[in-house]
């Protein structure tokens, strides 16, 4: 276990564990945090996962984690870490098994107030038209054939059919479309588990959530994105599902008879690898993108139910039941970006495990519509706690690549909550704050309940005292959907 001893404090948010604390070791090992949540960080093998990516062939700069972090597969939650071109590895671990899990924030014209009479209604709603649950089909039963046009062609497949807007594509990361998706690189396997779940929601900590935006920060930057004091929201918390899991697994598996062949030693079997310029690892990048074009095409047909859902329930009660988008960011990706390291422009394969791109303002990358006020960052946090707006910084592209936390992040384990919350009871106390519940199972909503997870705020105080992200908006839960 890594003590406090091994690392050094850097600045009040940041600490590092230098390249002399182990000798396989090729780059210096970050973590943000202050002092509270360090020693929650230390409260399992988080570190020493982090001081294991620093291991990795082809790292540059930094290993990095969020301070969200938390143990996952591999890498840490929150971890950040970034390979130089052509020969630095990409690792499926790196990106986790749902791939291109993200959330989603639409937004409204409605007060709070106007909507108040009917969010019982609009919770029972959008828990019909949203399937939700572990393994839960969706309304669209796909075509031989169409799910590996849909994930060569993403969003604009949904836009083709119907499902989303020009609006929606452009308030989207990479318009809702990765280049370089090949179904033929993914599995029979893995398209049957994705063949009927476009438009399901999952289980696990994936949400619909109704908000009200409780507190502004930073007027200018939200007036851009439509955003405004006690306005209704709805994020959505979902991803590739079946379809991405079961390529995450088929690439551990294979990569894992293939490291040998490139002569990595590796201190967890975790951490299985390619060169990204081999046909192993060119094939996992191919099919990857195609999973997080799959997980865009989702989000954005829980959108289409959403306001489906918002227009049976307001139409002729409200002045506007229109939804709009604000923003669809991703986590749990790999990607291949220009960033400036010891004074020089490189190629790097950014791996953001659990964390979110926070690209500043000026990036050819940011929506034109953003790009002068840094890309928008949307931060969920736990069941019934508060969740973020924020924008990128030129700070983040300094010290992160371009990266801040993707949520709360976990103090204890999903079994360990449901031992230690029951759900019945849960439920009875966040209706009793206001916040209506519609769940498929007790246990999946005492896995996911607020006394599992770091306070946000805090989190958020974090990467905003750190100069990786600026706070725009605050938003309180008022109705939650959860499979």
């Amino acid at each position: 276990m890594i003590s406090s001893h091994d690392f050094k404090q850097i600045n009040k948010y940041l600490y590092e564990i230098p390249r002399s604390f182990r000798a396989d070791m090729r780059v210096p090992a970050r973590f943000y945090a202050d002092a509270e949540l360090q020693k929650a960080i230390q409260g399992d093998r988080s570190l020493e996962q982090l001081v294991n990516t620093a291991t990795l062939p082809g790292i540059v700069k930094y290993a990095l984690a969020m301070p969200d972090m938390h143990q996952g597969y591999g890498f840490p939650i929150g971890g950040v870490v970034a390979t130089q071109l052509p020969d630095g590895i990409i690792s499926p671990g790196g990106v986790g098994y749902d791939i291109n899990c993200g959330v989603r924030l639409l937004a409204t014209q409605l007060e709070k107030e106007e909507a108040a009479p009917y969010l019982e209604d609009l919770a029972s709603a959008l828990y019909a038209n949203c399937p939700s649950g572990l393994g839960k089909g969706g309304h669209i039963k796909l075509k031989a054939g169409e799910l590996d046009l849909l994930v060569v062609k993403g969003a604009k497949w949904a836009l083709k059919r119907g499902y989303a807007t020009e609006s929606d594509l452009e308030r989207t990361e990479e318009g809702g479309c990765l280049e370089g998706a090949d179904p033929g690189k993914v599995s029979d396997r893995a398209k049957n588990r994705g063949q009927d779940q476009v438009g399901t929601l999952g289980s696990g900590n994936h949400f619909i959530e109704i908000d009200m935006v409780d507190r502004i920060f930073d007027e200018p930057a939200a007036r851009r994105m439509g955003i405004f004091h006690n306005q209704v929201t709805v994020q959505i918390h979902s991803g590739s599902r079946g379809f991405g899991h079961q390529i995450c697994s088929d690439y551990v598996k294979r990569l894992q008879k293939t490291i040998q062949q490139y002569g990595f030693s590796l201190p967890d079997r975790e951490l299985v690898c390619a060169p990204l310029s081999s046909p192993e690892g060119q094939d996992y990048l191919a099919a990857m993108k195609a999973a997080a074009n799959y997980a865009f095409v989702n989000r954005q047909v829980l959108t289409y139910h959403i306001r489906r859902s918002f227009e049976q329930v307001l139409a002729g009660k409200v002045k506007n039941h229109h939804v709009y988008q604000v923003y669809d960011i991703a986590h749990n990706m790999a990607r291949i970006e220009e960033h400036e390291v010891d004074g020089r422009r490189i190629k790097v394969c950014v791996h953001r495990k659990g964390a979110t791109r926070a690209f500043g303002p000026g990036s050819s990358i940011v929506p034109g519509i953003y790009r002068d006020i840094g890309q928008p960052v949307l931060v969920p946090g736990s069941m019934g706690t508060a969740s973020w707006v924020l924008v990128g910084t030129e700070g983040s592209m300094a010290q992160t690549f371009g990266s801040i936390c993707h949520g709360a992040g976990r103090v204890i384990s999903r079994s360990k909550a449901k031992k230690a919350v029951r759900g019945a009871k849960l439920r009875e106390e966040l209706e009793a704050c206001g916040i209506h519940v519609r769940v498929g199972s007790m246990s999946g909503l005492a896995e996911e309940a607020p006394s599992a997870y770091k306070d946000v705020d805090r989190v958020i105080e974090v990467v905003h005292g750190a100069g990786i992200a600026k706070k725009v908006a605050r938003l309180i839960p008022l109705a939650v959907i959860k499979g």
